[in-house]
């Protein structure tokens, strides 16, 4: 472009182009032929009637343009995203401003760095352990942190990393941008508030929140004998209508964050937090229900179930446990084609064939009882009402009531949890 130099000022913000509104259009159509446009935002109204034209940050010493065209250099505070901008999915949108950052240095093997999920809790996003590995991130420096947190709409950052084996699920994450890793997260109406660098949080457990959160618990005496951040105890309080939560947590950062989820959401008072190892817990004949929420067994707390369980009425344990299933042998081709066409068992009531969901190659979670899972239910209710007929010295029986599978841990591995019923056996 030949002409006038632009009166040079130094942005605060995305660097923009203020002109006459009359004059917007024609600026626009200028940089952009000059490749000088950040495409990334829209023209937007600024103070002073005019309009500002978004211009690229490395392009500011190419700026010049013709002297009818009177404009202004500034920097937007709040730039609003273009069209296409708002098209365009976060993970493309972190690409773009990695490779923009980058400039010459991009190249493939940094695409494939990048990571194309992560987790969300707020302003804080989660980053998995193998993402931004590579050697020349590391020079980046916090440059890095802020463009992947403007990319994503954050402000802080962390990084995953793997679970620490000390018995607690200890995270290892590091707060890579930001001040501090209190996070609050919202399920199903209940507010979880815990740091990201303490505390573990397991969104693929939703499904069995939501089940606990329907329990018919009204009145209850409840203990949770491995709260965490209150994943269950929050559901059976807030939703299902629990009297009373004893809680059991040993991790003293959980703790805290269970402490502080309870009063968010009012429930502080109907909750009592025992913290230490609840092998240990003192409690004896007060609960309704008992929860075992813990993977990939609970089997060293079946004894404090059975102790803290009403010895004269009895309850429901909800036992987790993972247990291993073998593949389940596929279809022929032929018997799949006869099911999805003629079988009514294959049709919805519309007549269409309703074809089995499929999830990463591992089989599907359907209805369907797996003998290994039967089998594992009886072993249990059988061990659980020897436990209780030992303990109180009479006898007691165990039914169960519901196998639900949470979710697939591994391959040909399910966490399931067995809701067991288990009575005192009246005299006669």
């Amino acid at each position: 472009m030949e002409g006038t130099d632009v009166p040079m000022a130094v942005p605060t913000a995305v660097p923009a182009l203020a002109t006459e509104p009359r004059f917007a259009q024609r600026l626009r159509q200028c940089l952009e032929q000059e490749r000088l446009l950040d495409g990334r935002y829209g023209l937007q109204r600024v103070p002073g009637g005019r309009v500002a034209v978004p211009v690229l940050p490395d392009k500011l010493s190419q700026l010049c343009l013709p002297a009818e065209v009177p404009c202004e250099l500034l920097g937007i505070q709040d730039p609003v995203p273009s069209r296409a901008a708002r098209r365009r999915s976060p993970a493309q949108r972190l690409r773009e401003e990695l490779r923009r950052l980058l400039g010459a240095g991009w190249s493939g093997e940094l695409e494939r760095d990048v990571p194309h999920a992560w987790q969300r809790h707020g302003d804080l996003v989660l980053l998995s352990e193998d993402s931004f590995t590579a050697e020349p991130w590391e020079r980046l420096g916090s440059a890095l942190w802020e463009t992947v947190a403007k990319a994503l709409g954050a402000r802080r950052v962390a990084r995953r990393g793997r679970v620490m084996p000390d018995g607690m699920r200890s995270p290892r994450v590091t707060l890579l941008l930001g001040q501090h890793g209190w996070v609050e997260h919202v399920d199903n109406g209940i507010r979880y508030t815990f740091d990201v660098t303490k505390c573990m949080f397991s969104p693929g457990n939703i499904t069995e929140k939501l089940r606990v959160a329907s329990l018919p618990c009204s009145g209850e005496v409840v203990v949770d004998l491995y709260a965490g951040i209150g994943y269950f105890t929050l559901p059976f309080l807030v939703h299902a209508g629990a009297a009373f939560v004893h809680a059991c947590e040993w991790n003293s950062h959980a703790v805290e964050a269970l402490h502080r989820s309870l009063v968010l959401n009012g429930v502080r008072d109907r909750c009592h937090i025992h913290s230490g190892d609840s092998r240990q817990l003192q409690l004896r004949d007060v609960a309704d229900r008992v929860n075992l929420g813990l993977i990939p067994s609970s089997e060293e707390g079946w004894p404090v179930a059975c102790r803290v369980l009403k010895k004269a009425t009895g309850g429901v344990l909800h036992i987790h446990h993972n247990v291993e299933t073998r593949p389940v042998p596929a279809m022929p081709q032929s018997a799949v084609l006869l099911a999805e066409q003629g079988s009514p068992e294959a049709a919805s009531p519309g007549g269409e064939a309703q074809h089995p969901a499929q999830h990463s190659g591992e089989e599907t979670l359907g209805a369907r009882l797996r003998p290994e899972w039967q089998s594992w239910a009886e072993g249990t209710a059988t061990r659980i009402q020897g436990l209780l007929a030992e303990l109180h010295g009479r006898p007691w029986r165990s039914s169960v009531l519901h196998i639900e599978p949470v979710k697939s841990y591994a391959p040909h591995v399910h966490h399931l949890v067995l809701d067991l019923e288990c009575r005192p056996v009246l005299p006669v």
